[in-house]
């Protein structure tokens, strides 16, 4: 399909409602394909994701990194004063990184000719999406088809309502100017547990909250056990397995209540139980029926290939209960595209897509855990390979961490296929490529054991680990 690239009017061949990752990954790929593509963005192209998740949290995991580092100087024979932290600097360097990407995505937005609409997009019956409330002032789209992308927003709990700075989510805690000198998180997830160590490597008390038996729910029990033990050994009280019942206000903070009668008393409640979808007027029957169906749980109902029930209407992201992750949406609008293009894509294996957490020490994962892969029936071989042995890691100072490679079991007791990845430690954010690659292509721990890990480097790690499941081990 193509189209005209400014569209015919207000008639597109795509009408994509959300620009955040999802959303904005439809609208280039499309426009990249010659369609005519509006865009319709209530806020900021770019959505939670640049303005207030990733990139900022990351952002401000770096500042504790530096803090570590010049704190650490020492060790490598530099002297220096004790780091001081003025976390408006930090703030203020953060929104520079935000608006430079901001910038540089709205420029390409304009060079591939998206019309970007500015305002609150609402579907209606026959493709129609109207758009109120913006700088666009209101009016009517078309589209041959509609792409829904309209993101989420934090989740609160009943007796914790945001109340900055006191209570807070991640949307008021990344632009806080001045960190508390205690704090409660509640919800040991991967943004808790991202959140928690930032805030206690920036020199506050934190204590986690998690409802579940673990920190790290879904995470490889080795590995959520490796995040366990260096957030104790660095002051981090984690108390999982409890409920919050409620807080408190004082004067200086408020008392959180947990658990059967206990407490603990913060300057600050920071409420990460996950993110809920945003649906809140995006579908209107006032003109007529609209078959998309909204779930219980508030997602947008698709298929394998991210249709909804309404035929030319698309919802990705977010909303659709998939794993809330950008790079999950990017390739979601994607493959919304290619099917629209007649290319036949594949649907997405949500099961071995990776996953990325960025507190310390970092975690990295694709395909089956142990325990899922037990689940599912595999009969399973594991091998692990800690960090503390790694030149380069030792070279760092970052010894803490392990990888962990999950092959299926052949009926010898040899290591087949390998059906997961799982890195605790420093850097393994940006270590996954090969394990994540290994995991999709189903490749054999033999296929892999034969390829040469460089020299030294964090990544020969996954080298050893494989290779010892290939009976090659050299250091383990």
């Amino acid at each position: 399909m193509t189209g005209t690239a400014q569209g015919d009017g207000n008639d597109f061949d795509v009408v994509v409602v959300g620009g955040g990752p999802a959303g904005y990954a439809t609208a280039l790929h499309a426009a990249a394909a010659g369609m005519s593509v509006a865009l319709v963005e209530k806020a900021k192209v770019g959505g939670t994701c640049l303005h207030a998740g990733c990139i900022p949290a990351k952002e401000l995991l770096q500042t504790a990194e530096v803090h570590r580092a010049v704190s650490g100087a020492g060790e490598f024979g530099i002297k220096s004063a004790a780091p001081t932290l003025d976390f408006s600097v930090s703030q203020a360097r953060k929104q520079q990184v935000v608006d430079r990407l901001f910038s540089g995505l709205s420029g390409l937005l304009a060079r591939r000719e998206v019309t970007v609409l500015a305002g609150a997009g609402t579907l209606h019956a026959g493709h129609v999406v109207t758009v109120e409330g913006g700088e666009s002032g209101d009016l009517e789209v078309s589209g041959t088809h509609v792409v829904l992308a309209t993101g989420s927003v934090p989740r609160t709990i009943p007796g914790f309502e945001v109340c900055a700075p006191v209570v807070v989510t991640s949307d008021e805690l990344l632009s806080i100017t001045e960190l508390p000198a205690t704090a409660a998180v509640i919800g040991g997830g991967a943004i808790g547990c991202e959140f928690a160590s930032m805030m206690a490597d920036l020199g506050t008390k934190v204590t986690v909250l998690e409802a579940m038996s673990k920190i790290l729910p879904g995470v490889d029990d080795d590995v959520a056990a490796e995040v366990g033990r260096s957030f104790r050994k660095r002051g981090i009280k984690v108390t999982a397995g409890v409920a919050v019942s409620g807080h408190t206000p004082g004067p200086a903070g408020t008392t959180v209540h947990y658990g059967d009668g206990e407490s603990v008393e913060v300057g600050m409640v920071v409420v990460s139980v996950g993110r809920r979808p945003l649906t809140d007027g995006v579908l209107s029957t006032s003109r007529g029926p609209v078959a998309v169906e909204v779930t219980e749980r508030g997602f947008i109902a698709v298929d394998e290939l991210c249709r909804t029930g309404e035929p030319g209407v698309y919802a990705v992201g977010d909303v659709i209960g998939t794993p809330q992750l950008a790079h999950v949406g990017f390739a979601e609008g994607m493959m919304v595209i290619e099917h629209l293009l007649g290319r036949d894509p594949l649907p997405i294996d949500y099961s071995r897509v990776p996953w990325c957490i960025y507190c310390r020490p970092e975690v990295a994962f694709a395909g089956h855990s142990e325990q899922s892969a037990t689940e599912a029936g595999h009969e399973v071989v594991v091998s692990k390979h800690r960090f503390m042995g790694n030149g380069r890691a030792l070279i760092l100072g970052e010894t803490e961490g392990l990888v962990k490679v999950v092959a299926q079991r052949r009926p010898d007791g040899s290591a087949g296929q390998i059906l997961g990845v799982h890195m605790a430690g420093p850097w393994v954010t940006e270590q996954l490529g090969q394990g994540y690659l290994a995991v999709n292509w189903e490749a054999t721990a033999a296929e892999v054991a034969q390829f040469i890990q460089p020299h030294p480097t964090l990544s020969e790690a996954f080298g050893e680990a494989v290779m010892s499941l290939a009976g090659r081990g050299l250091h383990g």
